[in-house]
């Protein structure tokens, strides 16, 4: 290297070279008189080993330098992508700003503003409901929405690598990561059903129509409506009942959209240990979500970013065009009604509040990495405080928005079928695959509506799934940086070992599966890693710390910045608490329907939950025992519990105050593990 380098004539302005996992900081712009020898040398040690990171702007600490955007001399010989794209070249940035906010929109709006949000307003006093969602969204849901964008912005790393900030807390990140993952494997399952329904509904007539499909059973039909039954899809009026001596067992009716749904998509079997065959039409599905991933995935935020200028603003006109259909439909407004008129008593019951923080939290989407991974690409001065409250706002308003059009079909199908709003309401699958598809199935050009639903459905599915599988990859190239030469090979392999580890959930016993992992993989163990990144960002390092972060990256402190430290320090930790609390005393063993689970498979679900809360104290140990220093436990303890010599702006050109590093600093990272690290001077 010192051959190649030749004659070096030292000029006034630094940068920094990473050579051979070096961080090197010294007074560089050497005159390179790039010779053959040099080339070959550059050549053979890769572009990513040896180029100038960035710059340093602190007057205070070294000389000033132009801008790095600047056009290089043309004397000096040096490639143009050394100076221009990404502010971050080694780890990319958005393309643009609208794709970093459609990103976080479409992880944010997801399946669960559909299914589960219209529900627990119906059941927790209708409109009433609202007061406490709104209260929660400013309380818990903003401040740890606003947290995480200025925590992985202000670093600009992934979850395994952001957690310099605090080295005893490493495992949190890797916690992060064990729950997105779990989740991808069961959400493209869903996704796959999705694409099922779409596939089923370019027949001449939906399927779910009728009872007169191989599919169905004796019991197939309506509950009886108040002046006869449905038999067979026939309408019988009580007159003819009673002439026929025909009796009908009201209870064992069912739908044909249940039975289409529970006898040919899923073939469903009896219990979660007897799991059958496999379900070839449902594996097809499943590989084909997880192919279209990979694709919008394989160059990472660059190709996921355009996609979701689709995938995040389709929902909404699908959404609208259902809403306007809905309304015209006779009962549409009965279901209304039922969706908004208040029960004011029910605010002082603890449950409506326990699930309005519950909704906010699983909604907006702290604690998954997901938020942290996708503000890591984000360019240092951008605007997150203004993101999180565009998000925050635009998300919650969609959950209400969809109430709307899921209730204006509900109260449709109450009307067809001539049974009380509450007999029809359902959350979850039972929503989007049975009380929906029933309620188009009736509507002219039922195709049509069905094939927009189910679209609707898939690409909200999509922009979550996005968002979870490139926090994984993301984590696992920040960690080992040598893999990031080979992003469609990590993407396909994380691709792959999830499509695997679903394919038992397309079995005709899946769908039992599905729900314990759906349950348990996500729960407590979620809410407490948003507990304890509180206490490490607002506790640990200190609150004013962070403070003084955010103002670096936006050039001033938010208006809201005291009422953010009040909820980062004591009201959102204490909500989180206090659901985990509500939780655990209510508790309930997982089921499906009527089916209660064996014990060993609820042993399997808290086994689940635990994988990712284990990562926490496993690393503490791994970072105690490997990477601390000190004589007795309290130095060691204090080592780790302060940041080290990383944490800061990835950029040197960012790297102000008390981040910026003297001249001839050596950060050494060569052991990819990020644990505290030695810093150096002189060559």
């Amino acid at each position: 290297m010192s051959e190649a380098i030749g004659i070096l004539r030292v000029q006034r302005s630094i940068q920094v070279l990473r050579v051979h996992g070096m961080r090197i900081r010294a007074p560089t712009n050497f005159d390179f008189p790039y010779s053959s020898k040099l080339r070959q040398t550059r050549n053979s040690i890769g572009k990513s080993s040896l180029r100038p990171l960035a710059h340093n702007s602190n007057p205070n600490s070294v000389p000033r330098v132009p801008d790095s955007r600047a056009k290089p001399d043309k004397k000096d010989d040096i490639a143009p992508h050394e100076f221009e794209g990404d502010e971050n070249e080694e780890r990319g940035n958005w393309s643009k700003q609208l794709d970093f906010i459609l990103s976080c929109i479409g992880f944010a709006v997801g399946l669960g503003n559909v299914w589960r949000f219209p529900y627990l307003c119906y059941s927790n006093g209708g409109g009433a409901f609202l007061i406490p969602y709104t209260i929660m969204l400013f309380l818990a849901g903003i401040p740890l929405f606003f947290m995480e964008l200025a925590f992985g912005q202000f670093a600009s790393q992934g979850p395994f690598t952001i957690w310099t900030i605090c080295p005893l807390f490493k495992g949190v990140g890797y916690a992060m990561v064990t729950i997105s993952f779990l989740v991808t494997i069961y959400y493209n399952v869903i996704i796959g059903y999705a694409i099922y329904y779409i596939f089923a509904s370019f027949a001449d007539v939906l399927p779910w129509v009728g009872c007169d499909h191989e599919w169905n059973t004796d019991s197939c039909g309506y509950p009886p409506q108040p002046n006869g039954t449905v038999i067979n899809g026939t309408w019988i009026s009580q007159e003819m009942v009673e002439d026929m001596n025909i009796t009908v067992n009201v209870s064992l009716r069912i739908s044909p959209a249940q039975e289409y749904w529970n006898n040919e998509v899923l073939r469903i079997s009896d219990g979660i240990d007897d799991m059958g065959k496999m379900r070839w039409q449902l594996t097809l599905c499943l590989v084909l979500a997880w192919v279209v991933v990979f694709l919008c995935l394989i160059r990472g935020i660059k190709s996921s970013g355009k996609v979701v200028y689709v995938t995040a603003t389709f929902p909404y006109v699908v959404l609208l065009i259902l809403l306007i259909r809905g309304l015209t439909l006779p009962g549409a407004s009965k279901g209304i009604d039922f969706y908004m008129t208040p029960q004011w008593e029910l605010l002082m019951k603890p449950k409506i509040w326990k699930d309005a923080a519950s909704q906010i939290f699983y909604s907006l989407g702290p604690a998954w990495g997901g938020l942290l991974t996708m503000a890591s690409y984000n360019k240092f001065h951008n605007n997150c405080y203004r993101d999180s409250i565009i998000v925050s706002l635009v998300n919650c308003g969609t959950s209400v928005f969809a109430g709307f059009v899921v209730f204006s079909i509900i109260g449709f199908i109450s009307h067809e079928i001539g049974v009380p709003v509450e007999d029809v309401v359902d959350q979850g699958p039972g929503l989007v695959f049975i009380v929906y598809p029933e309620a188009l199935a009736r509507m002219p050009g039922s195709q049509v509506w069905s094939i927009l639903f189910f679209l609707m459905l898939f690409t909200l599915g999509l922009d979550s799934q996005f968002a979870m599988v490139e926090t994984v990859v993301s984590s696992f190239m920040d960690e080992y940086p040598r893999l990031r030469q080979k992003k469609a090979w990590v993407v396909g392999g994380v691709c792959t070992a999830s499509c695997l580890l679903g394919l038992p959930m397309v079995t005709q016993g899946g769908i039992y599966l599905l729900q314990v992992v759906d349950v348990y993989s996500a729960g407590i163990s979620l809410m407490l890693v948003a507990v304890t990144e509180c206490l490490v960002i607002a506790g640990i390092y200190g609150v004013n710390n962070f403070w003084d972060d955010i103002q670096m990256m936006l050039g001033y402190k938010p208006v809201l910045w005291l009422w953010f430290t009040v909820c980062w320090c004591g009201i959102t930790p204490l909500i989180i608490l206090g659901i985990i609390i509500f939780g655990l005393v209510l508790y309930a063993p997982v089921s499906y329907g009527s089916y209660v689970y064996p014990a060993w498979a609820e042993i399997i679900g808290w086994l689940m939950a635990c994988a990712s809360l284990v990562m926490i104290p496993l690393f503490m140990f791994i970072q105690y025992c490997f990477y601390a220093e000190g004589d007795g436990f309290i130095e060691k303890m204090k080592y780790l519990l302060r940041p080290t010599p990383q944490w800061g702006p990835a950029l040197e050109k960012h790297r102000t105050g008390k981040y910026a590093l003297p001249p001839y600093t050596v950060l050494d990272d060569s052991d990819g593990k990020n644990g505290p690290m030695t810093a150096t001077t002189g060559f």
